[in-house]
């Protein structure tokens, strides 16, 4: 469900004994913002795949590349970015507000520790240009009809759609492709979709199972897909170059993420709505 109180009412309901994609994530990234149970997952999937803390910085500098192609070479000035984690260095609002300081950004995350530092980080920034909302991505109408959301956004006009590293945490019978078609639907042509997700295509010594356990006792467990499986949820749109690849060979700066084993397991991919 989507949440009009504030940051102090969802301090209130932060779960610290389950561990959450968020704050594993941001422990990965070398966060403070993250409990015991994160850290113990965190390990764990270190374990499986020693890679995992190179992984996930290479994951956020694809976000970072992208969201400044958007901004500055579609010229695209809404974002709506969904599953957006705990705050840390180079979020979507400071990549695109860098480029357009006039750029709006809205922030979805199902985690309410999310809420009360979002909160906390945009205190200092213009008023109108940049919200965060406690919502989840498998109820896309409470998002997209949320007063917040529908204040910032105008959905007659281009928006990108963000959804870096955050499906492969919907099941399967979940509907993950549906859900991802109510979102795509909702935006006019000219709009962007901007999409990563964790595969094991890159390891195929590796067991899924042994991949995923660290997540079961978590809030949502971990799904890896295939190229093929993510290339669907593109359907009906125009990838662009160099289409869906692994996210550090998209658009690479010149000081390259380096990778222990050489990939950072998960595709990467923005397309365009004709």
């Amino acid at each position: 469900m989507s949440d009009l109180t504030g940051p102090q009412d969802a301090a209130s309901r932060i779960n610290t004994s389950i561990a959450h994609p968020a704050r594993i994530y941001d422990y990965l990234l070398g966060g403070k913002d993250n409990y015991a149970a994160d850290r113990e997952a965190a390990e764990n999937l270190v374990k499986v795949s020693p890679g995992t803390r190179e992984g996930v910085q290479a994951h956020r500098a694809f976000l970072r590349r992208t969201v400044r192609h958007l901004a500055a070479e579609a010229g695209i000035t809404q974002f709506l970015d969904i599953g957006t984690g705990i705050p840390t260095q180079g979020n979507t609002h400071e990549v695109a507000q860098q480029v357009d300081p006039e750029a709006r950004v809205a922030y979805v995350d199902n985690d309410p520790i999310v809420l009360v530092h979002g909160r906390a980080l945009l205190k200092g920034h213009s008023p109108g240009t940049t919200t965060v909302i406690e919502a989840d991505l498998r109820e896309p109408d409470a998002i997209l009809s949320h007063p917040e959301i529908r204040g910032l956004i105008d959905f007659t006009r281009p928006v990108a759609v963000i959804l870096a590293g955050v499906l492969h945490f919907i099941t399967d019978e979940e509907k993950p492709y549906a859900l991802v078609e109510q979102f795509k639907a909702a935006v006019p042509a000219g709009s962007h979709l901007l999409l990563s997700h964790i595969t094991l295509d890159f390891a195929p010594q590796v067991r899924n199972e042994d991949f995923t356990k660290p997540y079961d006792k978590s809030t949502a467990p971990m799904v890896p897909r295939t190229h093929a499986d993510v290339m669907r949820f593109f359907d009906g749109w125009q990838l662009i170059d160099p289409g869906l690849v692994e996210v550090v060979l998209w658009r690479p700066d010149a000081n390259r993420e380096q990778i222990p084993g050489g990939h950072a397991w998960a595709y990467g991919g923005i397309a365009i709505k004709p």
